[in-house]
């Protein structure tokens, strides 16, 4: 049986460590939508050229029941032939079909809106 100052120590550290990455985290998200806030507002043609959906499952301890959430992301392509992938509302993702051409606005990482061509 460990002493009790052993597993104080293991326990001390553990902690230590999920503080650490919480802050990491908290951090990054900092910087992205700081980021994100100081880009400029840009609109570019572009064009849809895949979609994706990814999900994530979380559980409380005190239940069974699970949630799960799903993530929207639609690469376009702009006119120099650069992609970028951005994360999307459910309700703009049920919108957009590949091959669809318009006017992307976005800010840094974050998407705005994309216009379809008539």
């Amino acid at each position: 049986m460990l002493p009790v100052f052993i597993f104080s120590g293991i326990f001390a550290i553990v902690s230590l460590l999920v503080l650490a990455v919480f802050a990491i985290v908290l951090v990054k998200i900092i910087g992205t939508w700081h980021k994100n806030n100081n880009s400029p507002r840009l609109t570019v043609s572009a064009t849809v050229v895949a979609k994706r959906t990814s999900h994530s499952h979380h559980r409380t301890s005190s239940s069974h029941i699970g949630h799960l959430h799903a993530h929207y992301h639609v690469t376009f392509e702009v006119e120099s032939g650069d992609r970028m992938e951005l994360s999307v509302s459910g309700s703009e993702f049920g919108l957009l079909a590949e091959g669809d051409t318009g006017r992307l606005t976005f800010q840094g990482t974050r998407y705005l809106g994309f216009e379809r061509e008539k």
